[in-house]
C-alpha cells in the first residue's frame, strides 16, 4: 500500500474521530496515536477530511514533478474535470496558461480519457452481455472490492480509469511524454504507483495551489466553451451515466456515492439480490467534486459545484480516437488484508474486560469510533484498539474509583446543587449527623441537616469558606468546615472534619488553666497576708527594742 496518507503524531489528540468516520475501520489506535493500516485502507480520505487537528497529511509530489520537468522530457498534465469547481471561474485555457508558466509542456482535460472509458462501458454492456457491471473509475471503490468483496471482482469493469486512459493516450500522441494527473483525490496517488508506467506522478489541487502561490502565478478567471465536452460530467454523481448511450433497455442504471451506500449495494450483489444492472460507484459523497482535498480546504456548496460542472460541460463527446478494447483492459486481483478473525470466547473475554457482561450492558454508543461494543472488542482482539477507548467504561471506572475514595474518606463530605439540594453524602457525614442512609436526605434541601447560611454566602459572593469552626448544636459536634463552589458543575462541596474531641480537650485545658490561675491567686493572696502579719510583728518588736535601748542609754548616762 502506498504511503500517500501519513500521520503527524504531534497533532493526534486521542479523539477517535478518524475511527468514527472510517467506513472500513482501517485505523489502529496505539500509544494514544491513530495509525492507518495500509492493508485495510481504501484511501477514501475521510480521516484526512474530518481530523480536527490536521494530524493526517497527504504526501506531496511537487518535488517529484519538478524533477520530471527538469529532465527535459515534455511533461503533460491530465487535469481532473472537477477543476472547474475547485478553481471558480477558470477554464482549461487559463489553467493551461498557469501550468505552462510552471514549466509544464501542456495540459489537457482528463475528461478526454473519460470519453474513452464510457465508450468501453457501453460496448461491454451491448456486446458482452454481462449481468452486473460496476464502474472502475474510482480507485477507492476498486480497493474496497479487492479487499472486502473479492468475490465480486468479476463484476468490476476491467477497464482503465479515465486518468489512466488519458495518460496512455497522451503518451501515444506525444513521444517521450511524462504525465502528471492533478485532481481532488488521495487514492489516485496509490493508483499511479500500483499500475506503474502509465501515470508518472499525481498531485492534488492543494499542492498545485501552493506551488502557484509560491511562484507568484495566478489562474485567470476566464472560462471557455467547448460543446464537444460531455465527459466533463464525470466528477458528479450520475455523471458517467449522463455520458453513456445506455442502449440496453433491459438494464437498470444506478449511481451511488458514499462508501456506506456502495457497501450496502455490494452486500446485495453478494447475496444475489441484484441482476442486469450497471452501477456507477463513487466513494465520495457527490462524487469527485466532493473529493477529500476539495472538501477539506474549500467551503463549497454541492449544488453550486454541480452547477459549475454542468454549465461547463458540452452536449457531445470529445473528438478522441477510441483505442482497441484490449489496450485499455485492466485486471484486478484480490488484496489480502492479513486480518485474523478472533474466536467467540476471545471476543467475550474482551467484552468482560470492558465491563460488558451481558448484551444489555453493550451500549453501542459509538464514542470509541466503532459502531458496536462487539465490533470494538473484535478490534481489540486484532490489536487495532485498546480497552481504554471505551468512554462509558472509563467513566464508570473513574466514578467507581472516586466513589470509593469519597465513601471511605474520614472527612464528612456533602455535595449540594445550586438549588441547595443534597446530591451526594458519604459515610462519614452520615455518621456525623446520625443518619441511617444517604437515601434519607438525597434530593432534600440542605437546611434539613445543616445551616444553609454558609452555602448561600458562598453562592452569592463566589468566595469559598475555609477552615471555619462551627458548632452543630443539633448533633453536639464541633466541626472544621470548608465549602467550595464549582461554577461549571454548579455544585458546592462541603467538607467537615470532626474536631469535637479536640474542642473537648481544649475546653478541659482551659478549665484546668483557669483553676490553676485561681489557686495561684489564692496562694499569692495568702502569702501577702502572712508577709503583712510578719511585718507588723517585726514593727512592734523593733519599737519595744528601741524604747529599751533608750532607757538603757539614759541609765548609763546618769551614772
Amino acid at each position: 500500500m502506498s504511503s500517500c496518507l501519513m500521520l503527524k503524531k504531534s497533532n493526534c489528540k486521542n479523539c477517535y474521530k478518524c475511527i468514527r468516520h472510517c467506513p472500513v475501520k482501517s485505523i489502529r489506535f496505539s500509544g494514544n496515536q491513530a495509525h492507518i493500516i495500509g492493508d485495510e485502507c481504501i484511501l477514501c480520505g475521510h480521516c484526512f477530511v474530518v481530523c480536527p487537528q490536521n494530524a493526517k497529511q497527504i504526501a506531496s509530489s511537487v518535488e517529484k514533478v519538478r524533477v520530471l520537468i527538469q529532465s527535459g522530457d515534455p511533461v503533460v498534465v491530465s487535469l481532473a474535470p472537477s477543476f472547474i469547481a475547485n478553481y471558480e471561474g477558470a477554464g482549461i485555457e487559463s489553467v493551461r496558461c498557469a501550468l505552462k508558466k510552471l514549466g509544464f509542456y501542456d495540459a489537457e482535460e482528463t475528461a478526454i480519457g473519460a470519453t474513452i472509458v464510457k465508450r468501453e462501458y457501453d460496448r461491454l454492456l451491448s456486446e458482452e452481455g454481462r449481468d452486473v457491471v460496476i464502474s472502475s473509475c474510482c480507485h477507492s471503490i476498486n480497493l474496497l472490492i479487492q479487499k472486502y468483496f473479492p468475490s465480486l471482482l468479476p463484476y468490476l469493469a476491467d477497464v482503465l480509469s479515465p486518468m489512466q486512459a488519458h495518460c496512455r493516450d497522451i503518451k501515444r500522441r506525444i513521444p517521450n511524454a511524462k504525465t502528471v494527473f492533478i485532481g481532488p483525490c488521495v487514492a489516485k496517488k496509490d493508483e499511479a504507483e500500483l499500475y506503474a508506467g502509465i501515470v508518472d506522478a499525481v498531485m492534488t489541487f492543494e499542492e498545485l495551489t501552493e506551488w502557484l502561490d509560491a511562484e507568484g502565478i495566478s489562474i485567470e478567471h476566464e472560462e471557455d466553451s467547448n460543446d464537444e465536452s460531455r465527459a466533463r460530467f464525470f466528477p458528479t454523481t450520475g455523471g458517467i451515466l449522463k455520458t453513456m448511450v445506455r442502449a440496453r433497455r433491459d438494464y437498470s442504471y444506478l449511481a451511488l456515492d458514499g462508501v456506506e451506500s456502495c457497501i450496502a449495494a455490494l452486500k446485495d450483489i453478494e447475496n444475489g439480490k441484484i441482476h442486469r444492472c450497471f452501477i456507477e460507484m463513487s466513494a465520495c459523497a457527490g462524487s469527485c467534486i466532493g473529493g477529500p482535498v476539495m472538501e477539506k480546504y474549500h467551503s463549497r456548496s454541492p449544488i453550486s459545484d454541480y452547477v459549475a460542472v454542468s454549465d461547463y460541460a458540452g452536449s457531445k463527446d470529445f473528438n478522441v480516437e477510441q483505442p482497441d478494447s484490449i489496450s485499455i483492459r485492466k485486471s484486478f486481483s484480490p488484496i489480502d488484508r492479513h486480518e485474523t478473525k478472533p474466536s467467540e470466547s476471545e471476543i467475550r473475554a474482551v467484552l468482560r474486560e470492558m465491563g460488558k457482561y451481558s448484551p444489555a450492558q453493550e451500549l453501542n454508543c459509538g464514542s470509541c469510533g466503532y459502531n458496536s461494543c462487539r465490533e470494538k472488542a473484535i478490534a481489540v482482539c486484532q490489536g487495532k484498539a485498546e480497552i481504554s477507548m471505551c468512554l462509558p467504561f472509563l467513566k464508570d471506572k473513574a466514578e467507581s474509583f472516586s466513589d470509593t475514595i469519597v465513601k471511605n474518606s474520614p472527612i464528612a463530605l456533602v455535595v449540594i446543587n445550586d438549588r441547595f439540594e443534597v446530591q451526594q453524602i458519604n459515610n462519614a457525614a452520615l455518621k456525623l449527623m446520625n443518619l441511617r442512609s444517604a437515601d434519607d436526605v438525597l434530593g432534600d434541601q440542605v437546611v434539613r441537616i445543616l445551616d444553609p447560611l454558609p452555602f448561600m454566602t458562598v453562592q452569592n459572593t463566589g468566595r469559598s469558606v475555609v477552615n471555619q469552626h462551627m458548632y452543630l448544636a443539633e448533633y453536639r459536634r464541633y466541626v472544621e468546615q470548608i465549602i467550595v463552589q464549582d461554577r461549571e458543575s454548579r455544585m458546592m462541596v462541603c467538607s467537615m472534619r470532626d474536631i469535637t474531641n479536640e474542642e473537648t480537650e481544649r475546653e478541659k485545658k482551659e478549665k484546668i488553666t483557669q483553676q490553676t490561675v485561681e489557686v495561684a491567686d489564692k496562694v499569692v493572696e495568702k502569702q501577702m497576708r502572712i508577709v503583712q502579719e510578719i511585718a507588723s510583728l517585726l514593727g512592734e518588736t523593733a519599737a519595744e527594742t528601741k524604747i529599751a535601748l533608750a532607757k538603757l542609754k539614759e541609765s548609763i548616762a546618769d551614772e
